[in-house]
């Protein structure tokens, strides 16, 4: 009876745990059509031929999904370029239409559209984004 009960325990622990994982995703995702997808777009394919630069001299939004190269960046990127914006991370006159998010995202809403994108990549995707935050950490210490 005991070891049921224990079992038991463990299994709506483990919902509990799935549950709120789902709800913060979605929360991310709430967050990325609310303030990326005008440009990154809806399903995260970015604009068209976001390699080729506009007449503006500007890129077009790439994409983040895994055809993108979101995924080449470690989180402290990510995070100082969704805070700052584009322009202010390459800097040296660089002209970008990345606006920074840090006077309107807080860092638990960054962080929650990070997840959101992050779970839409395959593992070999994810696995290769992981490996380079862990060597930026390493890098910082």
């Amino acid at each position: 009876m005991i070891k049921w009960l224990g079992l038991w325990v463990l299994t709506l622990a483990a919902a509990g745990t799935a549950e709120a994982q789902d709800s913060e995703l979605l929360e991310g995702e709430i967050l990325y059509q609310e303030n990326c997808a005008s440009c990154h777009g809806a399903n995260l394919e970015g604009q068209p031929d976001w390699r080729s630069r506009l007449p503006n001299g500007r890129l077009p939004a790439p994409p983040h999904d895994a055809s993108g190269h979101t995924w080449h960046h470690a989180d402290r990127v990510l995070t100082d370029i969704i805070t700052r914006g584009t322009a202010a991370i390459v800097g040296n006159g660089y002209e970008s239409d990345m606006p920074g998010f840090g006077d309107t995202l807080s860092s638990e809403d960054i962080e929650a559209i990070l997840d959101y994108i992050k779970s839409t990549w395959p593992d070999r995707e994810r696995a290769a984004q992981e490996d380079k935050t862990r060597a930026d950490i390493e890098a910082q210490q």
